[in-house]
């Protein structure tokens, strides 16, 4: 069962600041963008119309720490590994690594926690089991992975 998954991307220069440097809210999007291609991995989306009530899965938690900056034409590998599965939410940590460096080496972390939810006829959500045929695809990293 998967519990880790990597993406690697380039810091465009729309991704940067005045200074150069990425801006750390691009540090959420290359997050959610990893995140996403880890449900396509599986063969789902994010967002789960073909299911009645139409499912989804929101953030309820984000945060990131920084350790160096990613700079404009920098390769950065974006590693996903499940930190936590309950029966209705998962935590995600991230690792992100620029390979442009030499040596290689990490430079932010950052952790997601996102809610499965059904979509109400009246716009409401609630917080709901994620269904068997996700959750059963999901795994929890081991530890030593998450050190």
């Amino acid at each position: 069962m998967p519990f880790q998954f990597k993406v690697t991307r380039r810091v465009e220069f729309s991704d940067t600041d005045m200074a150069g440097l990425m801006h750390y809210s691009n540090y959420f999007r290359f997050m959610e963008t990893a995140e996403h291609a880890f449900y396509r991995s599986m063969g789902f989306s994010v967002v789960l119309k073909n299911l009645n009530p139409p499912l989804g899965f929101p953030r309820v938690h984000a945060e990131c720490d920084f350790k160096r900056p990613l700079r404009f034409e920098d390769m950065v590998e974006i590693e996903l590994l499940v930190q936590e599965k309950k029966s209705k939410s998962v935590s995600y940590c991230f690792r992100f690594r620029n390979l442009s460096a030499s040596p290689v080496e990490e430079v932010a972390r950052g952790l997601v926690t996102v809610v499965c939810v059904a979509h109400g006829p009246n716009g409401k959500l609630a917080a709901v089991p994620i269904p068997e045929m996700i959750a059963n695809q999901i795994d929890v990293a081991p530890a030593e992975l998450l050190a």
